[in-house]
């Protein structure tokens, strides 16, 4: 039963098309510089979307009565959305790469592909993932099955 499904994606033109929307959630804690916790988000983006990237700000209370600011953004640019995994899978290490390939089924569910980024390393202009306090994205694939974005993120480099 040969079909659609069975249909490896090939050039950026079917990747433009997979991924509907990223969605980014980043917490700035009262001991944390605001602005250098969005530069981290940015350096993350390729500048096409990391300059014109706007953030909707929700001020939270902590546990201890401590403020931390909640910052989303949603990006919805779909010709621009693939450089984002492209850019991931130039400047994120092998063993984040490897680590990723291993434990993909934890980071995927319902067609969204989630990422936790080590907000430090961000800012410093590196890529690591962490589930420690990290920057979240929400990589949202349009139709897409595990294998299809798989095999996307292995076309665009976030997989070995």
């Amino acid at each position: 039963m040969a079909g659609k499904k069975g249909k490896v994606m090939h050039g950026n033109g079917d990747i433009t098309k997979a991924i509907g929307y990223i969605d980014i959630r980043v917490f700035a804690h009262a001991t944390e510089d605001p602005s250098k916790v969005q530069t981290a988000v940015r350096n993350l983006l390729p500048a096409e979307l990391a300059d014109p990237l706007v953030f909707e700000k929700t001020n939270c209370t902590g546990h201890h009565g401590n403020p931390i600011i909640l910052f989303t953004s949603k990006l919805t640019d779909k010709k621009l959305l693939p450089k984002t995994l492209e850019k991931f899978g130039k400047v994120l290490g092998a063993l984040d790469k490897e680590e990723l390939n291993r434990s993909l089924k934890l980071h995927l569910e319902k067609g969204n592909l989630y990422l936790r980024f080590d907000k430090q390393s961000a800012f410093l202009g590196a890529l690591k993932f962490s589930q420690n306090d990290p920057i979240h994205l929400k990589i949202h694939f349009k139709n897409k099955t595990a294998q299809e974005i798989t095999e996307i993120s292995k076309q665009t480099g976030l997989l070995p």
